[in-house]
């Protein structure tokens, strides 16, 4: 079996600078694409909601209208009932019967005047219901527009970062598979808990990038000389020499302009 080539730290402190650069430029890309995506996520949650509300505001409005139809239908029932019962009023043997008849012909007329009631109700509310509609149809063509432009937004983004992303992700992928799995564990972990995703930075101005904390000068004489791999005690970033950095920048910028 062959062995597996030896690679130095200086070699592992370029290609962890090198994938540093990489998904910097990916978090680039989706800094570009901000909250966009998730608005527009937001949007059509929101219209799809409008769009049942409104479903169901039109479905209550026709189950008013059937009211109203059925309660018309219970009045004519009642006419024809109470234009029965005076018809048999004219044949009764007793006054009993007549009283009985009178009584069926007074309860059809409160049928009538409870039935005429709930008409007025439903056409109060279906009134009411209709307002409700159009504001609700208002308000769901106002959503809808603003989605299409949000996403006409995001698509144009998209269009021109899709393809840079997609190939900076496999390149990315790459450089992780020529590292050791245990730095690439520490720089993942490190690009998680660190502000802006740095997990490797260079040193400038005697600190570690972004940082105010002054690196000892023998500290930074082992970090240029690229013996260990070395992490600032206050960040836990792991920390490269400036002229290191500034050779895989230009290596990783002629690579950019490529994808």
């Amino acid at each position: 079996m062959a062995k597996k080539k030896e690679v130095s730290v200086e070699q592992r402190l370029r290609a962890l600078y090198d994938l540093q650069l990489i998904d910097s430029r990916i978090d680039e890309i989706r800094n570009v694409r901000g909250e966009l995506p998730l608005e527009v996520r937001d949007l059509e949650d929101e219209v799809a909601g409008l769009n049942l509300r409104l479903e169901k505001l039109l479905a209550n409005l026709e189950a008013t209208d059937n009211d109203i139809i059925s309660k018309k239908n219970l009045i004519e029932e009642s006419k024809a009932l109470m234009k029965k019962y005076s018809e048999q009023q004219k044949n009764v043997r007793n006054n009993r019967e007549f009283n009985s008849l009178t009584k069926e012909v007074e309860f059809q007329e409160l049928e009538i005047e409870l039935a005429e009631k709930h008409i007025k109700e439903f056409k109060v509310q279906i009134e009411q219901k209709k307002v409700v509609v159009s504001e609700s149809k208002d308000r769901l063509k106002e959503r809808q527009i603003h989605l299409k432009h949000k996403k006409g937004e995001l698509d144009d983004i998209l269009a021109e970062t899709e393809k840079e992303e997609a190939a900076l992700i496999s390149k990315s992928d790459d450089y992780k598979a020529q590292i050791e799995e245990r730095l690439v564990a520490a720089y993942n972990r490190i690009r998680k808990n660190v502000k802006n995703g740095l997990a490797v930075v260079p040193i400038e101005r005697g600190a570690a990038g972004g940082s105010f904390f002054t690196i000892p000068p023998q500290v930074q004489v082992e970090i240029g000389s690229r013996k260990k791999v070395i992490t600032d005690e206050h960040s836990g970033r792991i920390l490269v020499d400036a002229a290191l950095a500034e050779e895989q920048k230009a290596k990783m910028e002629k690579m950019f302009k490529k994808l």
